[in-house]
């Protein structure tokens, strides 16, 4: 596999071609195009990253392969109104744990035609995850440090998002004072932003794990809430 270099610039002509164009047809006749400008850079980038993440937490899983930390560019359309057949997108997944799933903390990544996403987080609790993670939010021990390390990344400019709630649900203390955090059903930080020009260097690497590397406190603290510590 070849070092990575960064993303060329015929890899965001070919995701906007893919937007403009999501047809069979049109991938068919750019498949060469997917295989050298958005596939084998996307395995080459996985595997910069790798070394860092596993260093920062060893059980962070980066596997530079499509069903391992890349998603596949086809869309699951069985249960969708929308029928568009690819995904004009990159998506990559950093899970904690022995097994992929999504039903853990883990990193993510998206890489648009004109911008880049970055997140942290679990975008939908399990039944299991979700009463842990309000009996740690009803405990001031654990939830001070998350409040915390919320209010960090909100003054440095990141979104916190997995509020599903309109109101504190059923069963809870509609006038606890983190009932803002009670509203959530998931919870991650995101960042996104215009292509940064390090999307097409070498740097790029370097440029995603410095925001990781901010957004690594909330995923730890979900890591370490489902383990019980």
């Amino acid at each position: 596999m070849a070092k990575f270099a960064g993303f060329s610039r015929q890899t965001t002509k070919f995701l906007a071609g893919l937007a403009d164009h999501n047809d069979k047809a049109w991938f068919d006749a750019h498949r060469a195009d997917y295989e050298e400008h958005y596939l084998e850079p996307a395995k080459a980038f996985v595997s910069a990253l790798a070394p860092t993440l596993q260093k920062w937490r060893p059980g962070l899983r980066a596997e530079p392969k499509v069903n391992g930390s890349i998603f596949r560019i086809n869309r699951d359309t069985r249960f969708s109104k929308d029928k568009t057949p690819y995904k004009h997108h990159l998506d990559l997944w950093f899970w904690e744990g022995s097994q992929r799933s999504f039903a853990c903390p883990g990193l993510f990544f998206r890489l648009l035609s004109g911008e880049l996403i970055l997140g942290a987080g679990m975008h939908k609790m399990d039944k299991d995850w979700l009463r842990k993670y309000r009996a740690a939010i009803l405990d001031d021990t654990r939830a001070k440090p998350l409040q915390k390390i919320i209010t960090k990344l909100e003054k440095a400019g990141y979104q916190i998002d997995g509020q599903g709630y309109a109101r504190v649900p059923r069963g809870l203390p509609p006038d606890h004072p983190r009932a803002d955090l009670l509203r959530h059903d998931g919870l991650t930080v995101k960042i996104e932003t215009p292509l940064p020009r390090d999307v097409y260097t070498a740097n790029f690497p370097q440029f995603c794990l410095g925001h990781f590397k901010a957004m690594l406190p909330l995923h730890t603290w979900l890591v370490e809430l489902g383990s019980g510590k």
